[in-house]
């Protein structure tokens, strides 16, 4: 008989989730990790200058604070402390910025006519959060446990971003606030579906923030780690997995990577149909990201961009809406991060980090470091002066990190209608696959990408239900 109950592939937050759920039900499980640390996209690292420290892949985590395990394991005993900024995010404009506040009715007053609009859109959903959120990551043909919850975001969820903001909201700040969120899917905003995870985004900042883990993303990752060995789990790093063969003797594999991998790893064992399948599975826009380290804070024309970890960086919705459906254009919509300001601990006394990133067309290496400094400055007069060092992360940089990020897409694939319902294949169980003892775990599977670890739980939960 095999030594151990369960072999995972993959030490990201997904594989260390599935790992830990396991280890939580009894049993005998090992982590396999190519890296010589564990978190994949969850990582850090002093990419620039000694004495910065640079998150690889995510940077700010609202689906990790809002997530149902992450919320229900002792991960703080394991050294995991929240930052909280006083403001989730901070959109600028044209003539100044829109804050989001973690607080409904002060977000609203700052949005004129548009307040009783961005009040009716999140209040009823506010209300039942965790009920919504358990509904909603995991594979969605279920029975809904809070149905009326769920009936309301689903009649909001399903238009595309653009048209559902312009229909929603009358004034540039709502606008540019709601299309803002809605980029994170890496969709043009004109695609069926994309006001799903601007829901989230939305409802995860008034419902818990968007915090960031103290001393980088990697915390997390540890925390996750430390909590798996204490519940008896081993994790071993450095390790390569190209075939069956390099893996120990289990009752059952998951594996924490793209569907490519998977069927490397199932060879010959899986079926034509289920191979073509996968094949057909589709990825999202590209990413590229930059780490700067700065010889002194961010010098935003706007004060207001300084009350919040999180920034957006456009001069309205319409150029939103332009950057998305066509990346890496010349006035590319950025996503922000700006650690130091609330965690010195990120970079020596007086200086600073900044993580920003732009969509790109899926695997391009063009350079764009030019469009994006010129973006910063039209918000941040003066920004190229504090620049001491520059990390450049491509999109197939992204990929060769990690093999989940395919074409620097680092969702794990497409966020459309018909791949929440087709992640990767359609099925009740899609994490299942037609090999017995084996399940994939990683966000090519549902809820989807995100820090939030319910890939992982949902896949463990069907090895545990099977066995």
């Amino acid at each position: 008989m095999p030594s151990l109950d369960a072999v995972v592939v993959g030490a990201g937050p997904n594989g260390l989730a599935a790992a830990i759920t396991l280890a939580r039900a009894g049993w005998r499980v090992q982590v396999l990790e190519q890296h010589h640390q564990v978190g994949g996209g969850l990582s850090s690292a002093p990419l620039t200058l000694p004495g910065f420290t640079h998150d690889l892949g995510s940077a700010i985590h609202p689906l990790a604070a809002a997530s149902p395990a992450f919320r229900e394991w002792p991960l703080h005993a394991f050294g995991l402390r929240w930052v909280h900024s006083p403001a989730p995010l901070v959109q600028t404009l044209a003539g100044g910025s829109v804050t989001l506040e973690r607080d409904l009715e002060t977000t609203a007053a700052g949005l004129g006519e548009d307040a009783d609009a961005w009040t009716r859109l999140f209040a009823p959903l506010l209300h039942d959060w965790e009920g919504l959120l358990h509904d909603i990551l995991r594979p969605l043909p279920r029975v809904p446990r809070h149905p009326l919850t769920l009936a309301r975001f689903g009649m909001r969820a399903l238009p595309p971003a653009d048209a559902l903001g312009r229909l929603l909201f009358r004034t540039p700040q709502a606008r540019a606030l709601w299309n803002g969120l809605a980029a994170h899917t890496g969709l043009p905003l004109h695609t069926p579906g994309t006001s799903a995870m601007t829901l989230v985004l939305g409802l995860t900042a008034h419902a818990v923030g968007w915090p960031f883990p103290a001393g980088g993303a990697h915390a997390l990752a540890e925390a996750l780690r430390g909590y798996l060995e204490y519940l008896g789990g081993e994790v071993r790093t450095g390790v390569q997995v190209r075939s069956p063969r390099d893996l120990p003797p289990a009752r059952v594999t998951l594996v924490d990577s793209s569907p490519a991998v998977l069927l490397r790893l199932l060879g010959d064992r899986a079926p034509a149909g289920y191979r073509a399948a996968l094949s057909r599975y589709r990825y999202g826009a590209g990413m590229q990201k930059f780490d700067y380290a700065l010889s002194g804070p961010v010098p935003w024309r706007d004060a207001a961009l300084g009350r919040s970890a999180t920034v957006h960086i456009a001069s309205d919705a319409a150029e939103i809406v332009r950057s998305e459906a066509h990346p890496g254009g010349p006035r590319p919509y950025l996503l922000g991060a700006q650690h130091s300001l609330f965690d010195p601990s990120r970079a020596p006394t007086g200086q600073h980090t900044f993580w920003v990133y732009a969509h790109v067309p899926h695997g391009s290496d063009r350079p764009i470091r030019a469009e994006v400094e010129a973006q910063l400055e039209r918000f941040a007069p003066g920004f190229r002066e504090r620049v001491l060092d520059c990390h450049v992360t491509t999109a197939s940089k992204l990929a060769r990190f990690s093999p989940v990020f395919v074409g620097g897409d680092v969702a794990g694939g497409a966020t459309t209608l018909e791949q929440l319902l087709k992640r990767p294949v359609l099925s009740l169980t899609p994490y299942r696959t037609p090999v017995r003892g084996v399940y994939l775990c990683s966000s090519s599977t549902p809820p989807g990408g995100g820090i939030h670890g319910m890939c992982g739980v949902g896949a463990a939960r069907a090895a545990l239900a099977d066995a």
